[in-house]
């Protein structure tokens, strides 16, 4: 039974990261950008998130290099996108390749460095309860607000006068500025918004999930959450959902080994990403679903006529 309350434990630490990340990313693409430069925001944001952990202690200022890592890089992309009218996929590949060689520069000198000891979180009372207490009340603090994130994005989304511009501008850009609003401007703050996130999250890996700083340790849970946004179709409950899904799946491959299931680890590894490319081969079975929830103008340059 502890086995299996430390693979949900490690389920819910795996998804926390992808969940972050894909959040930002429904944010960026409900306001119609879609940011292929998760995997280097990410990368750069757990070396600021990391060194600014040994330098000072504190997880707080290594989450918030991280979030302001990630804000910085997805400005610099949103005045490109948006502004100058680069292409969004070319701009975003260019940022994720950026990303992941200016990471492995600025990380060199941190390749051994150790953070201070860490604390140990657990709530107390419900921590003691058997299996239930390890499996779901012993994580860091920021799983749980993600799950509350989630939730006050939805309401955000759908119960709010803010959220419903946010979607309208993704949905018909040119609408929108015909009734005055300034779409650059909100698809900007979109943009910065969901670089944040996605530095937040990458500042999560290299200060809670594997504490520690290793040359290309984001290892394509960039790319994953890209992936959840549309196998979420662009719903944050579903995204949360999906993201703890598709954490079992990276979690499974040690729970087997751990169990003594003879099976090559290399094929282990791969699960995660082949899980992937199944459920959206599976997802693009279904066109017309895609396209009623997915919006209008994502992906698409807006050219404001005044």
């Amino acid at each position: 039974m502890d086995a299996y309350a430390l693979l949900i434990a490690a389920t819910l630490n795996a998804g926390t990261v992808l969940a972050i990340a894909s959040l930002g990313l429904l944010i960026n693409e409900k306001a119609g950008i879609v940011n292929l430069g998760a995997e280097g925001m990410m990368l750069c944001a757990a070396i600021a998130g990391f060194a600014a952990v040994v330098h000072t202690g504190s997880d707080v200022a290594g989450f918030m290099a991280g979030i302001a890592a990630g804000a910085v890089m997805a400005a610099i992309f949103g005045v490109l996108v948006i502004w100058l009218n680069t292409n969004q996929y070319a701009t975003g590949l260019a940022l994720s390749l950026f990303g992941a060689g200016f990471s492995a520069f600025a990380g060199v000198s941190y390749v051994q460095e150790k953070m201070p000891e860490r604390p140990s979180f657990a709530i107390p009372g419900l921590a003691d309860i058997p299996f239930v207490g390890p499996a779901l009340f012993k994580h860091h603090p920021m799983v749980y607000l993600t799950v509350l994130f989630a939730v006050g994005l939805v309401w955000f989304l759908y119960r709010t006068r803010a959220g419903l511009i946010l979607r309208s501008v993704g949905e018909s850009p040119e609408s929108a500025h015909a009734l005055g609003y300034p779409v650059r401007g909100i698809r900007l703050a979109a943009v910065v918004c969901g670089g944040a996130l996605c530095g937040l999250a990458g500042a999560y890996i290299s200060v809670v999930y594997t504490p520690l700083w290793v040359e290309g340790m984001v290892a394509g849970k960039g790319w994953i959450a890209l992936a959840l946004t549309t196998f979420a179709t662009w719903r944050p409950a579903r995204v949360l959902l999906g993201a703890y899904l598709f954490g079992g799946v990276t979690m499974l491959q040690f729970h087997l080994q751990g169990i003594g299931v003879d099976v090559p680890s290399q094929f282990l590894t791969m699960l995660p990403y082949v899980a992937t490319i199944v459920v959206l081969a599976l997802i693009s079975r279904n066109p017309r679903w895609i396209r009623i929830n997915m919006p209008a103008s994502i992906g698409k340059p807006f050219y404001p006529c005044a």
